[in-house]
């Protein structure tokens, strides 16, 4: 599994020229290190001294930023996983008009497939985004910074995630299918942006 290598060996993996782990695995890896940085925000803030009325506000965001890191880690594998499915979709026989079709219907199953995984992994950056606004805002000040990385990075992450998306409806004929994610990438884009640069814009360091 991709999210059990040491970091090195993922580095080196990612820089081999082979297919995986490719861009949508990257971007689950990032989402989901905001998610930690998120929640460390957050400890550091609880149990300290000026900190009182906040505290379970933090205690929320950590549980919500765990679930959300423990989704993105698994992932950064699920991701990989897709595009191999797709690839495997194109090695089917062709050699008569019906291994043809099942062929083509497969690499349209397994398209969209791709294109759902990292929808979800664009969907839990953005909540992950907001999670880090919340600890930024509210937060240890002394941590504001990596708060700040976290927003920064799950943007980063969310439209990585999105643009993973996009390639993979380039091949997909669902009409229907296609007009639907288009209209949620659209959505996710629009919210990842704003929120990191209300984020940012509220932090004078």
């Amino acid at each position: 599994m991709l999210a059990n290598l040491k970091i090195t060996e993922y580095l080196e993996k990612a820089a081999a020229g082979t297919a995986v782990p490719g861009g949508g695995s990257v971007a689950a890896l990032n989402a989901s290190l905001a998610a930690g940085l998120t929640a460390m925000v957050a400890n550091l803030t609880i149990g300290k001294k000026g900190y009182e009325a906040v505290e379970e506000e933090m205690k929320d965001i950590v549980g919500k930023a765990t679930e959300l890191r423990e989704k993105l880690t698994a992932a950064i594998d699920r991701d990989a996983e897709a595009y191999s499915e797709v690839m495997a979709a194109f090695k089917l026989p062709k050699a008569t008009d019906q291994e043809n079709e099942l062929r083509k219907l497969e690499i349209q199953k397994t398209f969209k497939h791709a294109a759902l995984v990292p929808l979800e992994v664009a969907k839990n950056a953005v909540k992950v985004i907001m999670l880090a606004g919340r600890a930024v805002g509210n937060g240890n000040k002394n941590a504001v910074t990596d708060g700040i990385v976290a927003a920064m990075n799950a943007r980063t992450a969310a439209l990585a995630a999105l643009y993973n998306v996009k390639i993979n409806l380039s091949f997909i004929e669902d009409d229907e299918f296609v007009k639907k994610l288009t209209r949620e990438i659209n959505d996710l884009e629009q919210q990842a942006k704003s929120k990191e640069q209300e984020i940012l814009s509220n932090v004078v360091i």
